[in-house]
């Protein structure tokens, strides 16, 4: 019997899958359980439908962080804070004071757990950063890190 499920069932599929189960485990469970439906002509329809919305709205994100890209990729970011004169920073630039930096300077407002630092930034300088913005979609800028 062919259904389509609605939820992820452990061992089975995942949701919006249609997959092929012995009639009386779908409809003993699955359908009890509210896990599953009838893989007919209306459901598939419905299925179709959803699974076209989800890819439209995948598509406008991946656009979105195309565009992003765009805008940071190769630039330089102005971060500063507090120091001694022999450059060393009192605490350490995270990714969160990258993120507040980039939406001052560009006005792009970037996740911190997007932003990849190799190591903790604790003295002045410039560094290489990367960005992950989405799966496939990724940067890398610099960070100018001075002392006030």
């Amino acid at each position: 019997m062919k259904v389509i499920l609605l939820a992820d069932v452990q061992g089975v599929g995942k949701q919006q899958q249609v997959i092929d189960v012995k009639s009386g485990y779908a409809n003993n469970f699955l359908f009890k359980k509210g896990l599953a439906v009838v893989a007919n002509d209306e459901n598939m329809k419905a299925l179709n439908e959803q699974l076209a919305i989800k890819r439209a709205e995948e598509a406008a994100i991946k656009a979105e962080a195309e565009r992003v890209r765009d805008v940071i990729k190769g630039q330089s970011v102005k971060v500063t804070a507090s120091g001694g004169p022999d450059g060393k920073l009192y605490g350490s630039i995270t990714s969160i004071d990258i993120a507040s930096s980039i939406k001052d300077q560009f006005g792009e407002d970037i996740d911190k757990r997007k932003i990849i630092l190799a190591s903790p930034i604790k003295s002045a300088g410039t560094y290489t950063v990367k960005c992950k913005l989405h799966a496939g979609v990724e940067t890398e800028f610099y960070a100018v890190v001075t002392v006030k």
